[in-house]
């Protein structure tokens, strides 16, 4: 499987080390030893190339469909032969606006991490390779890349939070700018929030499994890890609640947006209503005097032109004052 396999190593003492190519002698091999264990990293991997894994690490059948269908929420799955939890790391866009997540699989048991990726996002080159240079961490096992792989996907959550934070300011300066926003904007606050949903998804049903992890009595993870499983957890924490303040922001963004609509279209309605006020009088006396009467007032008389457009003109003078005291106009 060399397009599947990312990466494969046993690592003895917190270092990396070079062991046989087949699963079954490099399990056995780091089982051997004591102090071992083998890291295997695969991405999107098929049934029929999953299955040599699965047979060689004894894997439970569940967490191997959610580990090839993908698709998962957050969750930590408790098994007789490993753990199996489910990470979303994300992606931010900010050209586009888009939050993308990937999936990310850990699978930890006795002297063995397997770990499947979906997607593009890709947390795991830099974790291993901080890892690989920090041995006094790596020598505490697989619960030290289960550590490592949470802190680096949610340490990025706190990241794309930020980047949100920067162009909901944006946007919330648009709303609220003397000239008012422009084109699509409730289009725009309603995709923001999909983008907010989005990464909520990632991030709010992964407190549970940090918390257990930050827990005891789960097999597979070192009584010395749960420290720092409880400064995940924290982190985690601060991210739940900046992605609840950015999705109650748009919603304040978003009400106000169409208050301001709504003044909007009223003033407007003003205008309209008093320009047609203004142009209703000179109508009404031009219609009166179209009719075709013989006897009607003034008709005779040689100012009486003059004096009806001097008359429609004050009318409309005097209703263009009285609209413009009362702000209509």
């Amino acid at each position: 499987m060399p397009g599947v396999i990312v990466d494969c190593a046993i690592y003895r003492g917190g270092r990396r080390t070079e062991g046989p190519a087949d699963f079954s002698d490099a399990l056995a091999e780091a089982r051997a030893t004591g102090d071992s264990f083998l890291w295997i990293g695969l991405h999107e991997p098929t049934e029929k190339e999953f299955d040599l894994v699965t047979s060689e690490f004894g894997l439970h059948p569940l967490a191997v469909e959610d580990a090839l269908r993908a698709h998962q929420r957050p969750k930590l799955e408790v098994y007789d032969d490993s753990l199996f939890l489910v990470l979303k790391p994300v992606e931010y866009d900010d050209s586009a606006d888009s939050v993308t997540a990937g999936e990310l699989m850990v699978f930890v048991g006795d002297s063995f991490v397997v770990t499947v990726r979906h997607g593009s996002t890709n947390p795991l080159g830099t974790v291993r390779e901080r890892l690989e240079s920090n041995p006094d961490v790596l020598q505490h096992g697989p619960t030290a890349v289960m550590y490592a792989v949470s802190d680096a996907v949610v340490d990025h959550y706190l990241d794309v939070a930020d980047a949100l934070r920067v162009d909901l300011d944006e946007l919330e300066a648009e709303v609220f700018s003397p000239a008012g926003a422009v084109g699509n904007t409730a289009g725009r606050i309603y995709t923001f929030k999909r983008q907010v949903l989005e990464f909520r998804r990632a991030t709010g049903p992964l407190g549970d499994p940090m918390m257990r992890l930050a827990g005891t009595g789960l097999p597979f993870v070192h009584e010395g890890s749960r420290p720092f499983f409880r400064d995940v957890s924290d982190h985690l924490t601060r991210v739940n609640e900046h992605v609840e303040g950015l999705d109650r922001l748009l919603s304040d963004i978003l009400s106000a947006h169409l208050a301001q609509m709504g003044v909007r279209q009223n003033d407007d309605m003003r205008k309209i209503s008093a320009w047609a006020a203004m142009a209703a009088v000179p109508t009404m006396i031009a219609g009166i005097y179209g009719m075709n009467f013989e006897y009607m007032p003034e008709l005779g008389w040689r100012w009486g032109y003059p004096a009806v457009l001097m008359l429609m003109g004050g009318a409309i003078f005097g209703l263009y004052r009285l609209f413009r005291r009362r702000g209509w106009l």
